[in-house]
């Protein structure tokens, strides 16, 4: 899939703010770049995912997004995305560098890098 067909499916987890109870998660800045994640758990489980980034990427913004979907149900102390998987679904795009550097980002968010 294309960045932009993504977003014209429309981003399912942005938010300009932290959503009234919702902790945060982790946060990552690089340039003009930044993303944040906020969580709600149950017993230890995240049961459900907010992020916050610059929109000024739209390639940011979508790995984002995915990620956010793949944290769901995972449990707070042992996340686990698995950074090919996440590239693969970008499968389209031509910029590969851009996309593992925004991913890189994303991941540096979630203290997975």
């Amino acid at each position: 899939m294309k960045v932009s067909e993504y977003h014209k499916q429309g981003l399912k987890n942005f938010v300009e703010k932290k959503p009234e109870g919702y902790e945060v998660l982790g946060s990552a800045k690089e340039g003009v770049h930044r993303v944040e994640f906020f969580i709600k758990t149950e017993d230890g489980v995240i049961t459900d995912v907010k992020f916050s980034s610059s929109k000024r990427c739209k390639k940011l913004t979508a790995l984002a997004d995915v990620v956010a979907e793949k944290l769901r149900g995972q449990k707070t102390g042992s996340l686990h995305i698995n950074p090919e998987e996440v590239l693969q679904f970008f499968g389209e795009e031509k910029e590969k560098d851009k996309m593992k550097n925004r991913l890189s980002i994303v991941l540096r968010a979630l203290d997975l890098q």
